[in-house]
C-alpha cells in the first residue's frame, strides 16, 4: 500500500500512522526531551523570570494540559523530574527527585497545601484542587530552601489558579463549559466557568462534577470497587484600585464523598486475604478561603504581596479489619491559618526579596466502633491527638545579583522556628517540641553562549516533623498499624544540582544532574510486636540516611511551524543506610521513565498528537519495598504505551476532542502504585466559549 498518494495524505488515519511510526523510530534515538514553553516562571524565584536564566531545574505546565486530565496529578506524569504514585483511584502523588508527601512542598497561590498530617509516603490531598479552575502548574526541583523553609527538600510543586481578567472599562462576561467522557473508567466529567465584571471589579465562578464507574485494566478485567465521585466550586473576585494597587478574594471547595481504597481491600503481593474488609475516605474535602493585596512601589519604594489563607482539610474514613466485626468510623481534619508578606525591589545592581511567613494548624480527630453484629458502639482512639497543633514563623531574604554580563549569582537564607504542641490524654503522651533551623541556597548561572546557559545550585533544606510523624495512632497500609512517639528530629537535605538549559529558534530544553543527601530521615520502623488482628506495629524514629542521585533531561524541538516533538528522560538512583550501618536501595525510587510527544497542526485549528509513555523495570528494592503488598518483591515490570489525541477548534469557538489511551491495551503498573494502570480507554470532549 503506497501511503504517501496526494488523496491519502491528509486523511486521519494516514496521519496517526505516520505519527506511530515516526515516534517508534525517535524512541531509539532521541535521548534529550518536554513540553517545555516559553514562559515565565515565578515559583522557583518568587520572581517572574524566563526558565532559561533560573538555576534550579524549572518546569511550567499549561492549563490546556491540567485540563485533560482526570486528576491534577496526572498532569505531572513524564514531566522532567517528576513521577506519579497512584494508591488508588481518585488519589495521586507526586514524586520530585524521588522524594514525596511530605518532603515535597505543595502550594496554591504561594499558600501553603502541606498542613500537620502530610505522611512522608504519598498522600492524596493534592488531588483534591480541581483542575478546571488552574491557569497553570509550576515545579521547581531540588531544595529551594530560602524561599520556602520545611518541606521544600525534593522540590516546590504550585498550582496557580485562574483569575478573573476582564480588558476594558464596560462590563462583559466571558463563559465556557467543558464536557468529557471516557471509557477506561466509566468517568463523565462537566466544568463550566463564568467571568464577568470590568477591568476595575471582576469575578469568576468556577464549578465542575466528575462522576467514574470501576476500572478497566490492560486486558479487560475491571477492578471493583474503585468508582468515586468528586465536586467542586470556586469563586473569585479581583478589585483594581489603581494602576498599582489591587485585592483578590478567592473560595475554593472540593469534595470526594466517598473513595475506595483498593489496595487496602484486594490482596496484594505476598498476600492471600486483604488488609481489610471495608476501607474508604467518607469523605475528602478541602476548603481554602484567600485574600491577597499587591501594592507596587509601595513603602519603601518596594513592591509588597500580603497573602491571607485558611484551609480546612477533611480527611474522615470508614474502615473494617479483614474479617473483623467492629467497623470504625473516623473524624479527621486540619485547620491551617497563614499569613505571608513579600517585598520585592532592587537596590543598585541587586534584585532582592524578603518577607515572613506565619502559620498555625490545628488538628481535631475523633474515632468510635460500631459493632456489625451486635450494634454496640463504643469510643476508639483517635489516628492523630485531638487539638494537637503546629506553629510556624519564618523570615528570609534572597538576592540575585547580575555580576558580569554573561554571569549571575542568586542567594538566600531562611530562618524558621517551628512549635508542636500535643496534649495529653489516655492514648498520647503530651509533648513540646520546638525546632529552629536555617536553610539558604546559592546559585550561579553562566551565559556559555547567547543559546547555552550553564546553570549550578547548591542548598540546605529541612523538614520539620508534623502531627502524622509524631502522633499517628492506628492501620497503615502494607498490614502496618502506627503507634505514637514523643520525640523526632527535623530531616535535613544537602543537594547540589549542575547542568545546562539551551534555548534557540528550534529547541529549548535542558538537562541536569543532581546529588543529595538526605540525613536524619524519618521512617516507619517495625518494634516488633503485632496487633491482635495480627497487623505490624510500626513507629516513626529519625534513624535512615539516604544518598541520591539523578539526570534530568527535557527539550522541544519544532523543526516546522506545524511540526513539535518533545521528549522526557528521568533516571534516579540511590541508597538507604539504617542505624547499623546496612546499605540497601533507595525507599520507593522510580525506574527510568519518560516520553516522546509528536505534535502535528495538521490545518487551521486541527491539532494531532501522539505520544509514547515508558518506564523501565524496577528491580532496585528497599527492605521495605519488599514487604510493601503494593510492590512485586520481583520488581515492577517496565512498560511503554502508546496514545493519540486530536483536537479541532471550530470558528464559532466550539472545539471537540477525540482521544486513545493504552492503544495496545497494555496491563501495567506504574511502580509504588496500589493498582493497575488504565487498559485502553476513548474519550471524547466538547469545549465551547462564548
Amino acid at each position: 500500500m503506497q501511503l504517501d498518494t496526494p488523496n491519502k495524505k491528509n486523511s486521519p488515519a494516514a496521519s496517526f500512522s505516520c505519527q506511530l511510526v515516526t515516534l517508534y523510530l525517535l524512541a531509539t534515538s532521541v535521548v534529550l526531551a518536554t513540553d517545555v514553553l516559553d514562559e515565565i516562571q515565578v515559583t522557583a524565584t518568587r520572581r517572574a523570570i524566563d526558565t532559561h536564566d533560573v538555576s534550579v531545574g524549572a518546569t511550567i505546565i499549561p492549563a490546556d494540559t491540567i485540563q485533560q486530565k482526570a486528576l491534577i496529578t496526572d498532569a505531572l506524569q513524564a514531566q522532567v523530574g517528576s513521577y506519579v504514585q497512584e494508591t488508588t483511584p481518585g488519589q495521586g502523588a507526586a514524586i520530585i527527585r524521588g522524594m514525596r508527601g511530605s518532603a515535597v512542598l505543595h502550594l496554591v497561590d504561594g499558600m501553603r497545601l502541606n498542613n500537620a498530617l502530610f505522611r512522608s509516603a504519598p498522600t492524596q490531598y493534592f488531588a483534591l484542587i480541581d483542575p478546571g479552575s488552574v491557569d497553570r502548574m509550576e515545579v521547581a526541583r531540588g531544595a529551594s530552601a530560602s524561599l520556602y523553609g520545611s518541606d521544600a527538600m525534593g522540590g516546590v510543586v504550585q498550582v496557580l489558579s485562574r483569575q478573573p481578567n476582564i480588558a476594558g472599562p464596560d462590563f462583559q462576561t466571558h463563559n465556557d463549559i467543558d464536557l468529557r467522557v471516557e471509557s477506561a473508567d466509566l468517568s463523565q466529567s462537566i466544568r463550566t466557568t463564568s467571568e464577568f465584571g470590568t477591568e476595575k471589579l471582576a469575578s469568576m465562578i468556577n464549578l465542575g462534577y466528575r462522576s467514574t464507574g470501576n476500572r478497566r485494566i490492560g486486558g479487560g478485567e475491571r477492578i471493583a470497587p474503585t468508582a468515586y465521585d468528586s465536586y467542586s466550586a470556586r469563586i473569585a473576585t479581583k478589585l483594581q484600585v489603581d494602576d498599582n494597587r489591587s485585592w483578590l478574594l478567592d473560595l475554593q471547595a472540593t469534595e470526594q464523598p466517598n473513595t475506595p481504597r483498593i489496595d487496602e481491600l484486594v490482596p496484594g503481593f505476598g498476600e492471600t486475604d486483604p488488609s481489610s474488609s471495608e476501607a474508604e475516605f467518607t469523605p475528602n474535602q478541602r476548603l481554602f478561603a484567600h485574600a491577597r493585596h499587591q501594592y507596587d512601589e509601595g513603602w519603601l519604594a518596594t513592591n509588597w504581596t500580603l497573602d491571607l489563607g485558611w484551609q480546612r482539610i477533611v480527611d474522615d474514613r470508614t474502615s473494617r479489619g479483614f474479617g473483623s466485626t467492629a467497623r470504625r468510623f473516623e473524624s479527621n481534619s486540619s485547620d491551617l491559618l497563614g499569613a505571608t508578606l513579600r517585598g520585592s525591589r532592587w537596590i543598585g545592581s541587586y534584585d532582592w526579596v524578603f518577607g515572613a511567613d506565619w502559620y498555625h494548624d490545628t488538628v481535631r480527630s475523633s474515632s468510635s466502633s460500631v459493632d456489625i453484629d451486635s450494634g454496640e458502639t463504643t469510643i476508639a482512639a483517635s489516628r492523630f491527638p485531638n487539638d494537637s497543633s503546629v506553629d510556624q514563623a519564618a523570615i528570609y531574604g534572597n538576592v540575585r545579583r547580575q555580576i558580569s554580563t554573561r554571569q549571575s549569582l542568586n542567594a538566600g537564607v531562611r530562618a524558621t522556628d517551628i512549635e508542636i504542641d500535643i496534649p495529653g490524654s489516655v492514648d498520647y503522651t503530651a509533648s513540646k517540641i520546638k525546632h529552629t533551623d536555617l536553610s539558604g541556597e546559592l546559585g550561579w548561572v553562566f551565559e556559555f553562549n547567547p543559546h547555552i546557559n550553564l546553570v549550578t545550585n547548591v542548598g540546605r533544606g529541612f523538614r520539620a516533623p508534623n502531627i502524622f510523624d509524631l502522633g499517628t495512632l492506628g492501620p497503615r497500609p502494607g498490614n502496618r498499624f502506627n503507634i505514637p512517639t514523643t520525640s523526632l528530629e527535623p530531616e535535613h537535605v544537602n543537594q547540589i544540582d549542575f547542568g545546562l538549559k539551551f534555548d534557540n529558534d528550534t529547541v529549548r530544553g535542558e538537562l541536569i544532574a543532581w546529588r543529595m543527601h538526605y540525613q536524619d530521615r524519618i521512617i516507619s520502623v517495625a518494634t516488633g510486636d503485632t496487633t491482635i488482628d495480627g497487623r505490624e506495629i510500626v513507629q516513626s524514629r529519625n534513624v535512615t540516611e539516604s544518598d541520591l542521585w539523578g539526570i534530568e533531561a527535557g527539550a522541544r524541538w519544532q523543526p516546522s511551524e506545524n511540526t513539535a516533538l518533545s521528549a522526557v528522560v528521568n533516571l534516579s538512583r540511590g541508597t538507604d543506610k539504617d542505624a547499623d550501618g546496612k546499605e540497601t536501595d533507595a525507599d520507593r525510587l522510580p525506574p527510568v521513565n519518560g516520553k516522546l510527544l509528536l505534535e502535528q497542526h495538521i490545518s487551521d485549528g486541527w491539532l494531532l498528537e501522539s505520544y509514547i509513555l515508558f518506564a523501565a523495570p524496577q528491580n532496585r528494592l528497599s527492605a521495605r519495598d519488599l514487604t510493601d503488598p503494593r510492590i512485586d518483591p520481583t520488581g515492577t515490570a517496565g512498560w511503554g504505551i502508546l496514545g493519540m489525541r486530536s483536537n479541532y477548534e471550530f470558528r464559532n469557538g466550539l472545539q471537540l476532542g477525540l482521544s486513545v489511551d493504552n492503544l495496545l491495551d497494555k496491563r501495567y503498573r506504574i511502580h509504588g502504585s496500589g493498582i493497575d494502570a488504565r487498559g485502553i480507554g476513548f474519550g471524547l470532549s466538547l469545549q465551547y466559549g462564548w
